[in-house]
């Protein structure tokens, strides 16, 4: 089956070549009838009575003149007449391809203009009106996009600045009482220590995590697949996620069958999963239960995390992926991480030829990774 916009373009190019055929059969019939019923008919009447009442020249002179002039180089006279009228036709033809050019051009200058108002061309210019309203989209989108950049990248660099600062002052100011205070308590010394150096691992995690997310934005990661247990790996992650979500009093049950297996790389898969389940932990309401379950439908296998908490705003769920985002603006980074989590973790769904998306509905948060479930 042809393409709608094919079908498009051969009725154009149809309507063309009617128009060509109509103004070339339209010329044949002008000259045939200046033929048949001018030429061959009245035409020596006429030129010997314009000769008699414009050069005021006698009926006789007229018609001689006539005979030695015109008579003896009719054929020249209709070669002439032929060559007018197809003159014409080439005019016209030209003049209404020309139009259709010009049309093309305003819809070019609307295009340059960005005034947001759709292209309008003539009804058999349809094809071209939709391509010309498809790049007038694209074009703003793609402006849009821009922006949007432009405002992410002066946030990344706000985030960073905030995020980075905030350790890096931590071990400037103990370190500095340390040197300040050389013979301070030997526990209050340690007490400093401890705390400079938990920062430093901190700032170390962090700029790990940049690091990381710049790696798989330009595709430096290989995956190394293999078939994974996926009943185990998620025990095992909840096991040694049982602390975090202990602080909060909540819990993670799991349903799902215990033979159910995906293709894939298990040490990066499990990074996704624990990204959402400390996702999970840190936004779930206290003393409430983080499921997560698994189904294999159309040759996928669907994981999706559910937790309790306050509803998350449309205008949000699309932008979790995002880098540095977070829908708490004033969680900080000691806090709620440097907001490379998820990000890292659609980077990675994404390399396995999979989907992760949110969802957010009657203080129930969803969160759906699907992977491609065919057998290695």
């Amino acid at each position: 089956m042809k393409p709608k916009g094919s079908d498009e373009y051969l009725a154009f190019q149809s309507k063309l070549i009617r128009r060509a055929c109509i103004n070339v059969a339209v010329s044949v019939a002008v000259v045939v009838a200046l033929y048949l019923l001018v030429w061959k008919q009245r035409m020596g009447d006429w030129i010997v009575w314009l000769l008699e009442n414009v050069f005021h020249m006698s009926h006789q002179n007229a018609f001689y003149y006539y005979s030695d002039h015109f008579r003896g180089n009719k054929e020249l006279f209709f070669a002439a007449a032929i060559l007018l009228v197809f003159t014409v036709l080439l005019w016209r033809i030209f003049r209404w391809v020309t139009g259709y050019f010009s049309e093309v051009n305003q819809g070019i200058e609307s295009l340059l203009a960005e005034d947001g108002k759709q292209i309008r061309l003539s009804p058999e210019m349809l094809p071209f009106e939709r391509k010309l309203n498809t790049v007038k989209r694209t074009l703003a989108e793609r402006k849009a996009e821009t922006v949007l950049a432009e405002q992410r990248k002066d946030e990344l660099v706000m985030y960073l600045a905030h995020d980075i600062r905030t350790p890096l002052t931590s071990v400037i100011g103990y370190l500095d009482l340390l040197e300040e205070e050389p013979d301070a308590p030997a526990e209050q010394r340690s007490k400093r220590v401890h705390i400079a150096l938990e920062k430093a691992y901190r700032l170390e995690d962090m700029i790990n995590e940049f690091f990381e997310i710049t790696r798989y934005n330009s595709q430096q990661i290989t995956l190394t697949k293999e078939t994974i247990d996926l009943y185990y790996l998620l025990v095992q992650l909840s096991d040694e996620l049982s602390p975090v979500f202990a602080l909060r009093g909540n819990h993670v049950t799991l349903h799902l069958a215990e033979d159910l297996t995906v293709p894939g790389d298990a040490g990066k898969l499990a990074r996704v999963f624990s990204n959402i389940l400390k996702n999970a932990a840190a936004y779930s309401y206290p003393n409430t239960e983080i499921t997560v379950s698994a189904e294999t439908a159309e040759g996928k296998v669907f994981i999706r995390f559910q937790n309790q908490g306050e509803d998350i705003p449309a205008e949000d769920l699309s932008a979790l992926f995002d880098k540095f985002y977070r829908v708490d603006k004033a969680r900080s980074s000691d806090t709620g991480g440097t907001g490379l989590g998820l990000a890292i973790a659609k980077e990675i769904v994404t390399l396995h030829g999979g989907t992760i998306e949110a969802q957010s509905k009657n203080h129930v948060i969803t969160f759906t990774v699907c992977l491609p479930g065919a057998n290695l």
